[in-house]
């Protein structure tokens, strides 16, 4: 029987990292609710972020400490996310992708290594197709342009084998200032890269979605579907809220703060 489609929405203004953080873990509750009947559907959410650091599951309480002080300091949120990795940085210019979908509708279940090779594979193919970008392998996870120039980085949790947290990266150039602020996942030798620097064009992050959801949906062999929030009852509910509450939070730093 073949899968059901990922329904995919894109959010066009830069959104608050704690309430996207609070939007996953709704459908992930929604999910968990109806996987009992098989109604639950997967999603994947598409969207910039403003300005935050983000921490993971390795970080110590007097790291984290000293780090919220530091980067709040030039202006950016600072976070605390269940996912795996290290600190990174998440922004404008910057695309992220949470897949939020159930690897226990194949048989036997998609693994969790599986599941990231997939999705640092649909970000190469899609670099490699669209921009002529070729990746360079890498013992890290992510994609690299070159040994010390990383595009896109990938952090997931997985619960009752329904996932969140994913993937970003970099399109524009205005990540790089912000992520020469920190060792961004843990690598010291390793600086950012973005698709802009590498094509040599300019590009916008509303540019590279339709190739992404494409790419998307060859590397997992699904259907992609528009999700329309107005009919899409409680998970429609809260996207709409969480746009709200995007454009009511203004404009953002677009570099950071001398300390």
């Amino acid at each position: 029987m073949p899968l059901p489609p990922v329904f995919y929405h894109y959010f066009h203004t830069p959104l608050p990292y704690t309430r996207t953080l609070l939007l996953q873990e709704k459908i992930h509750q929604l999910q968990l609710a109806a996987r009992r009947s098989s109604s639950h559907h997967d999603i994947l959410l598409l969207l910039e972020h403003r300005p935050v650091y983000t921490s993971g599951r390795r970080q110590t309480e007097q790291e984290l400490h000293t780090e919220r002080a530091r980067l709040t300091s030039i202006g950016a949120d600072f976070a605390v996310a269940a996912r795996g990795g290290q600190l990174t940085y998440h922004g404008p210019g910057q695309l992220v992708g949470y897949p939020l979908i159930d690897l226990a509708r194949t048989s036997p279940p998609i693994g969790i290594r599986d599941y990231i090779c997939k999705m640092q594979k649909m970000i190469q193919s899609y670099l490699q197709r669209t921009h002529g970008i070729t990746h360079v392998p890498s013992d890290h996870t992510g994609v690299f342009l070159d040994p010390v120039t990383k595009i896109a980085s990938i952090g997931v949790q997985v619960r009752h084998r329904l996932t969140t947290h994913g993937f970003a990266m970099n399109v524009t150039k205005e990540p790089l200032e912000w992520f020469g602020h920190v060792v961004a996942c843990g690598l010291a030798d390793v600086k950012a890269g973005c698709i802009v620097e590498a094509e040599g064009k300019d590009v916008r992050v509303e540019d590279v979605v339709p190739g992404i959801i494409d790419a998307f949906g060859t590397l997992y062999g699904r259907d992609m579907v528009k999700l329309y929030p107005q009919n899409a009852g409680e998970l429609g509910e809260a996207i709409l809220a969480l746009e709200e509450d995007a454009l009511a939070a203004g404009e953002w730093l677009r570099v950071p703060s001398p300390n």
